[in-house]
């Protein structure tokens, strides 16, 4: 793990907690290029309606708008949750060169967990994954958020 890694997961965890104070599930993405920030987003998916507004998607959108290319060559995502199916297929479209994720997602996660689509030997992209960069960290934001959920339903 690179220090510069703890320092652009910490920024994803600022766009996590924004979820979090939003009642949203507390995901929270930045994509890095040229070692700045082009893209940053936290999950809005009650916010907006919409199935699709993961934090990953967002900051997509907002990369590719900055670079004005639909290709996000030399960029790096860092996400607190390992990305869903339909997160790491935009990361394959998008070519993204590395994805740094917190934690592991046993349910959902396609970066390794449940399934490897950032890394599918059939698919026409590769993109280099290190995972676990402030694991405790994600997790611990994300068990508070789903304890938080529980409590107020048992009310």
């Amino acid at each position: 793990m690179q220090k510069i890694d703890l320092i652009y997961m910490s920024e994803a965890l600022k766009e996590a907690a924004k979820a979090f104070d939003a009642d949203e599930v507390p995901v929270g993405a930045v994509i890095v290029h040229e070692r700045r920030i082009i893209g940053r987003a936290h999950n809005q998916i009650k916010m907006l309606k919409d199935p699709t507004a993961h934090a990953e998607m967002i900051a997509i959108t907002q990369a590719a708008a900055h670079l004005k290319n639909e290709r996000l060559l030399g960029c790096t995502m860092y996400v607190t949750i390992e990305p869903c199916a339909m997160c790491a297929g935009a990361l394959v479209l998008g070519r993204i060169k590395r994805l740094v994720y917190g934690a592991s997602d046993p349910k959902t996660g396609a970066c390794g967990s449940v399934m490897n689509i950032a890394d599918n030997k059939k698919l026409n992209h590769k993109i280099l994954i290190a995972g676990g960069v402030l694991e405790e960290e994600s997790s611990s934001l994300l068990k508070e958020f789903f304890r938080k959920k529980r409590t107020a339903g048992a009310k």
